[in-house]
């Protein structure tokens, strides 16, 4: 007869004992529990302990998550969180310079449970840690780990970050601006220095009279790439949280906080951020982890969005000086200069100028300031087309020329396109939204010039000419000559070129005829079946096929999946895993350390949630941490991959995947297990290709061609090397 489910069976160690196995009643009061074990010991006071798991955590067992307890654990009887948060209090207060250390790793230690945070900071112990610092009587290690437990204890969210004083920011602050500093000092300071950014507008303004680029920028410039991580993030931090509004200073001496973002931009070229994080960090010899490749994403991101104002900025057709470019534009184009009042009648000017708009492409031949009210680019469009006049002067000269000399219906209008190309690649950067929480798609090639946006359209408006000619297109063809050329580009894109020039010769190669020959080979493999039999059998077999991909959904959920968890505080790398049961009745769960190399087991999740007791799945604004407040809630894409599951009357368990494929199988299979349907988009598009399978494999079927049941032998490597392959 299997034991009552209330039932689990336990270790329990205690040191200097030998362990003790005894069965949990989870229908007792955890203090009773205790009391129990205490007496089996001798052990007086029983008030003064607590069980702990005995894993890596040594998290407290609390009512709260006792019942997380399986079958199995190890658990140790220790000090209660109370009691040992009052002992740690006194010991970092020790005059011996050994105890105080010790007590400051215990502390830095167990500050990771939130029980034991909750009974610190009760004690006003984050204003002994705080008081600590700005004595600076404290170094080396003992610092260390101060600045790790402070870190540790704030991750909980207990305390606001409001509530800090200057004196903590400045020191703080000169650990990051000291030239030769602990490591481990410095990297505790910058992810302080990020938090009290990203939380605090009000410490964002205090932090802004404590630290300058050129401060952050030797961090940069070393070997180790957490300090390098550490410092971009700061860089980011501060990115997110400059002022719109503009503001005076000076260069001499300038304060990279206290400006507004497009000041900012400035000030980073004139440092050469740039060209240092190109050659210490992008083309080091060390590979980029995941975290690096955020950060860099992150101020990529961050760098394009300086471009949202100009891009969100209408054209004043009476504004003489917006006007001067587009006549510099004409004078660069044909070599003419502003004709003198007296140099011929009104109307022959106004003529000429009709003319030469025409040929460079306007819209609106007459005043062709109009062309740019639309917005988005607006005047974006303008800047980008000046600087192709300018800096690539003669393929300038050469398009428009080129172009002019042709048919009217046979010109691809320069103007026109310039301005639908720059709409075009705002959109393909995404420039004005937030950067993603989970992304790490950076571009090495935009951290190769410091005008990378502008470059860039300069490779693709002369992509667009070649195409516009491969084309042999006319006017009504303009739509479908930027389908082509954004597809040029985004496919050139995901081989992330390292530099502009070598994005240049994969455009290049991406032809249109090279596009039609993979368009070709792609419709092939997603060659649809319309005649009416093979419809009617597709929709006979789809029963078939959806109890399919449900089983692979559940048999993902069984595998399992690593979670980030987010917080203020991004690049903590703190991992939760969750997976299904074989028997697919419970969720099973629990914190890790870092990120697991494969599946974690079921033992060693701490947590567990029964499928029975779940009462609905949530997604996006609905989940109940993306209804919190924080910077995550204005996140698009983090709300796109943010669900929930909800159990019992007001608990819930939050996920945010780690990608739009984990999503959609979670999604999938939960709603699986809850027996309602899948409707993700990988369920649509794995349902179409498994049905073209099948229904290719049943057609040949039908002509009775017979298909092996093992993959043919892979052949042998061949004993001769010395031959020629013609590659004509």
């Amino acid at each position: 007869m299997p034991p009552p489910a209330d039932i689990v069976k336990v270790a329990i160690e205690w040191p200097g004992a030998f362990p003790k196995l005894m069965e949990i009643d989870q229908k007792k009061p955890l203090s009773a529990i205790i009391k129990e074990v205490c007496d089996g010991w001798n052990l007086p006071n029983p008030e003064t302990f607590s069980l702990q798991n005995a894993d890596s955590t040594n998290f407290y067992i609390t009512e709260k998550n006792r019942n997380n307890i399986k079958n199995g654990s190890i658990l140790r009887l220790t000090t209660s969180a109370a009691q040992m948060a009052q002992q740690l209090h006194e010991r970092i207060q020790s005059s011996s310079m050994d105890m105080k250390l010790d007590a400051l790793k215990d502390l830095a230690n167990s500050s990771r449970d939130i029980t034991f945070a909750q009974e610190f900071i009760n004690l006003d112990g984050i204003s002994l840690l705080t008081q600590m610092v700005e004595s600076g009587t404290d170094f080396g290690d003992l610092l260390s780990f101060t600045l790790t437990a402070f870190v540790e204890l704030m991750d909980h969210g207990i305390v606001s970050w409001d509530t800090f004083s200057v004196a903590f920011i400045k020191k703080i602050a000169s650990y990051v601006c000291k030239s030769a500093m602990d490591t481990a000092v410095l990297q505790r300071s910058l992810a302080i220095l990020e938090s009290m950014v990203l939380n605090s507008q009000d410490l964002y303004q205090k932090v802004a009279q404590e630290i300058t680029i050129g401060q952050l920028i030797p961090h940069l410039q070393g070997t180790d790439q957490d300090i390098q991580t550490y410092t971009i993030a700061v860089i980011n931090a501060l990115f997110l949280k400059a002022p719109e509004e503009k503001r005076q200073f000076d260069e001499d001496n300038v304060n990279i906080l206290d400006c507004p973002l497009t000041e900012m931009a400035h000030i980073l070229a004139q440092k050469q951020l740039r060209s240092i994080i190109l050659s210490n960090v992008i083309r080091s010899n060390k590979p980029i982890n995941d975290e690096m490749a955020h950060q860099l994403y992150v101020l990529q991101v961050l760098t394009f969005n300086l471009l949202e104002d100009r891009m969100m900025t209408k054209m004043d057709p009476q504004d003489q000086a917006q006007r001067d470019i587009i006549f510099e534009l004409r004078r660069i184009a044909f070599d003419v200069e502003c004709e003198s009042n007296n140099s011929g009648s009104i109307e022959k000017r106004k003529s000429m100028y009709t003319r030469d708009y025409k040929k460079l492409g306007f819209i609106n031949h007459v005043n062709p300031a109009v062309d740019f009210t639309q917005i988005p680019p607006g005047m974006l469009a303008l800047d980008n087309m000046l600087y192709f006049a300018r800096h690539h002067q003669d393929a300038y000269i050469r398009i428009v020329l080129e172009n002019s000399s042709r048919e009217d219906k046979h010109e691809c209008p320069f103007g026109r396109s310039s301005i639908e190309l720059t709409k075009m690649l705002c959109e393909i950067l995404k420039v004005g939204e937030l950067p993603s929480e989970n992304c790490h798609d950076f571009h090495p090639m935009f951290f190769t010039h410091d005008r990378s946006f502008e470059e860039f359209f300069c490779h693709c408006i002369q992509l667009l000419n070649k195409t516009w000619k491969e084309m042999r297109a006319t006017s009504e063809d303009f739509n479908k000559v930027m389908q082509v050329v954004k597809e040029q580009i985004t496919r050139a894109l995901t081989v992330k070129p390292n530099s502009l020039d070598q994005f240049k010769s994969r455009l290049q190669n991406l032809s249109y005829t090279e596009i039609l020959k993979l368009r070709q080979s792609e419709r092939m493999n997603q060659e649809d079946f319309q005649s009416r039999p093979i419809l009617e059998l597709r929709e006979k077999i789809q029963p078939e096929i959806m109890e399919l991909i449900k089983q692979q959904r559940l048999n993902r959920l069984c595998e399992g999946t690593c979670f980030r968890k987010i917080s203020s505080r991004r690049r903590q790398d703190k991992f939760w895993y969750c997976r299904l049961s074989p028997n697919h009745k419970v969720l099973h769960y629990g914190d890790l350390e870092e990120s697991p190399q494969g599946e974690v087991p079921h033992d060693s999740l701490q947590d567990k949630l029964p499928v029975a007791d779940i009462k609905a799945v949530v997604t996006g604004k609905d989940c109940p941490h993306m209804k919190e407040k924080g910077a995550l809630k204005q996140n698009k894409e983090v709300l796109e991959l943010a669900f929930s599951v909800l159990y019992e009357s007001d608990e819930y368990l939050n996920f945010i995947a780690p990608d739009k494929h984990e999503y959609c199988v979670w999604t999938d299979g939960l709603n699986a297990l809850l027996g309602k349907e899948m409707t993700s988009e990988f369920t649509r598009s794995d349902m179409d290709t498994l049905l073209n399978m099948e229904m290719k494999l049943r057609l040949l079927d039908l002509e009775n061609i017979q298909i092996p049941e093992v993959p043919p032998p892979i052949p042998k490597e061949p004993s001769n090397y010395d031959f020629v392959y013609d590659c004509n």
